[in-house]
């Protein structure tokens, strides 16, 4: 007697089959596809550089969360030969021309020992971050989780970012996001959100766009009247932030 198999058939989800139509039908999916952008989500980007003109040509421009890269080909598209793309994943990143790909946290030493030796002590002029949490299908968690990764990468930009610099960071809207807003306007001349049409209408995401950066240092100075005031300032901002904040330089890095 002789067994035979069934023919296999590859099952997919509803919620599978749904997605995959979707994507068929994105109008941004085909323009991705079209262009060789890795991933619609480099629609988001163009567009919001298309109203604030955030990468110039020779700018230095950091992304963290690259993969699978279509911000980073944007920006390396759009700074040129003349400027320097870095982008980081804790995902492999396969090659972008013109742009430096490290797979790592940046928040972890190694790879910021790696961000600082490729910097060559540039500053940056566009920290930005697509970053999102994976789902976990509990809204409240995935908003918090959102604005963890958007606290990180402040952190992150706040030693990297040269004064007049810009940051742009994705968020899950979900109620806190207004704190962390009030935070940039501390340190940004503008602060805005945006909602690319690139975006689709049902997402819950968002994006920071914030213009000007004012390093805490230059602020002091401008708004101190004294010597005294301004050290006395500077002690208490450096007693607020020294756990928190990333070094990059050679001396005391976390």
């Amino acid at each position: 007697m002789i067994n035979t198999l069934p023919p296999l058939k590859r099952l997919y989800s509803t919620s599978s089959k749904k997605w995959m139509s979707r994507q068929a039908k994105d109008p941004y999916c085909k323009l991705a596809k079209a262009n060789q952008y890795r991933a619609r989500s480099a629609f988001k980007l163009l567009q919001i550089n298309e109203k604030y003109r955030i990468i110039q040509r020779s700018d230095v421009v950091v992304d963290c969360g690259a993969a699978p890269g279509g911000w980073t080909q944007v920006a390396a598209e759009k700074v040129s030969k003349k400027g320097l793309v870095i982008g980081i994943d804790l995902l492999h990143v396969d090659p972008i021309p013109n742009a430096h790909l490290i797979k790592g946290n940046f928040m972890r030493l190694k790879t910021q020992n790696a961000i600082r030796e490729i910097l060559e002590d540039r500053p940056v002029d566009l920290v930005c971050s697509d970053m999102a949490p994976s789902f976990s299908g509990n809204h409240t968690a995935d908003h918090a989780r959102s604005m963890e990764l958007c606290e990180s990468a402040l952190r992150f930009a706040e030693k990297v970012l040269s004064p007049g610099g810009s940051f742009v960071a994705k968020f899950l809207m979900g109620g806190t996001e207004h704190e962390f807003r009030k935070k940039l306007q501390t340190i940004f001349a503008k602060v805005k959100t945006e909602k690319p049409d690139s975006s689709r209408k049902q997402s819950t995401e968002g994006f920071f766009v914030a213009l000007g950066y004012k390093p805490l240092q230059q602020k002091i100075v401008t708004d101190s009247s004294t010597k005294e005031d301004i050290t006395a300032i500077n002690n208490a901002a450096n007693e607020i932030v020294k756990e928190d904040v990333i070094q990059i330089d050679t001396e005391n890095r976390v």
